[in-house]
């Protein structure tokens, strides 16, 4: 039994399962009134998707690299605006 490749294909899995998760949060924040949170949610989920297919091509090469800062930055700021205008759109002003 071989293993090549299944580092590369959890790590695929993770960020799919991820971004499932955004897009049910997306769907549920449309459910109500939060259109901009789900906006928000919305683009988090595309991002994280493209971002996992992006790193999961990085460790599917035959030399993988270390996934880098700007990846990590990014989708951390857009889960961190996510729920930032989810916060504040439930504040009763």
């Amino acid at each position: 039994m071989t293993t090549d490749g299944a580092q590369a294909q959890r790590t695929g899995l993770a960020w799919r399962r991820t971004a499932i998760g955004a897009v049910a949060c997306s769907l549920l924040l449309l459910h109500g009134t939060a259109v901009i949170p789900a906006v928000f949610a919305g683009f988090t989920a595309v991002l994280l998707a493209i971002a996992g297919r992006h790193r999961e091509r990085q460790l599917s090469a035959a030399q993988p690299s270390a996934a880098g800062a700007v990846l990590a930055a990014t989708a951390s700021f857009a889960v961190a605006a996510t729920a930032v205008t989810t916060l504040i759109s439930g504040w009763d002003w």
